[in-house]
């Protein structure tokens, strides 16, 4: 059984091959496969782990690409779905100079909003060490209902629980129903990963001390807080703190949270069955300092699952800064 369990959405991402324009002003896109939960997985095999893949795909020539990534990246696709009736989900993204994305999805439905609950297998969740999802198969069904159906079978095996909100509101359908799906899936997870960039809109907070406070309060038990080139500020309720970022020539930023959440988890693994899981000591510093070279590396490339680096490149950046 693979060591990490993704659910959630696999698509494409047309990235826009001019800088600093618009989407109606892009003269091209350049492909890439992505996906928050789908680059999760990708990002725990390339850093030498197994992972697997739950999720639903259609049946056409991009959906047959995105299996044909993750197989290639030997991530397990036994419950990768391939559905008749719906598309593969689409991306376009336009980047912006001050960093800010311009972003639309081709997903009315697609097929990842579609996975259902006799779709999810126990014994293929409950073999795993962590269960890995985002807000976005929360935000409708059939999708929600499996996704609930497969944390509850996590949580009653016992496998560690890891959730990324990973905003994205125009997949929402007002602002209100995005904060209260948002907001449960923190008194799911055992592990929350949020960025400043959205953790005001969801949780009404302005600060990460704050933030932090609020998110271990609706039940999870580690919170990192993602802060881009400044690295991140974590949380176990007792000890907080900062940990630096590394600085990058950086490209652009898709798939960069994904990247930290992977190397986090896989570091994170290691400490599995430790009476001192959540503590933060020196090895839970380190697996936090990795986090934050991955991340940092994942923007020195274009696309979310293509930029995503090996161990041996965060050790490289992590211990020779």
């Amino acid at each position: 059984m693979p060591d990490v369990i993704c659910l959630g959405e696999l698509l494409i991402d047309f990235i826009s091959t001019n800088q600093d324009v618009s989407l109606a002003d892009s003269a091209g896109f350049s492909k890439a496969p992505g996906g928050a939960p789908a680059n999760v997985a990708a990002g725990i095999s390339k850093l030498g782990l197994t992972a697997g893949f739950i999720g639903k795909i259609g049946d056409d020539p991009f959906g047959y690409y995105l299996k044909k990534v993750l197989d290639e990246l030997h991530i397990d696709t036994k419950y990768l779905i391939i559905d008749k009736q719906y598309r593969t989900t689409l991306s376009f993204v336009a980047l912006k100079a001050d960093g800010l994305r311009d972003c639309m999805f081709y997903r009315n439905p697609g097929a990842d909003m579609m996975l259902c609950e006799e779709e999810i297998s126990q014994d293929y969740i409950a073999g795993s060490k962590i269960f890995h999802f985002g807000s976005i198969s929360l935000g409708c069904e059939p999708v929600k209902t499996a996704t609930r159906k497969a944390i509850d079978y996590a949580k009653s095996n016992n496998v560690i629980i890891s959730y990324d909100p990973n905003l994205r509101m125009s997949l929402w359908a007002d602002e209100e129903k995005a904060k209260r799906e948002i907001n449960e899936g923190f008194k799911l997870a055992d592990i929350v990963k949020i960025s400043e960039e959205e953790y005001e809109f969801i949780t009404g907070c302005s600060s990460n001390e704050e933030c932090a406070a609020y998110i271990i309060g609706q039940g999870a038990k580690f919170v990192v807080i993602s802060l881009g080139r400044e690295g991140c500020f974590y949380s176990n309720g007792v000890d907080e703190g900062y940990i630096p970022g590394y600085p990058v020539k950086a490209i652009e930023t898709t798939g960069a949270g994904d990247a930290f959440v992977a190397a986090f988890l896989a570091g994170f693994l290691g400490r599995i069955g430790k009476d001192t899981l959540f503590d933060v000591d020196e090895e839970m510093i380190k697996i936090l300092h990795y986090a934050n070279a991955a991340g940092a590396l994942a923007t020195t490339k274009i696309g979310a699952i293509p930029s995503l680096p090996t161990w041996n490149e965060v050790l490289q950046l992590a211990e020779h800064k």
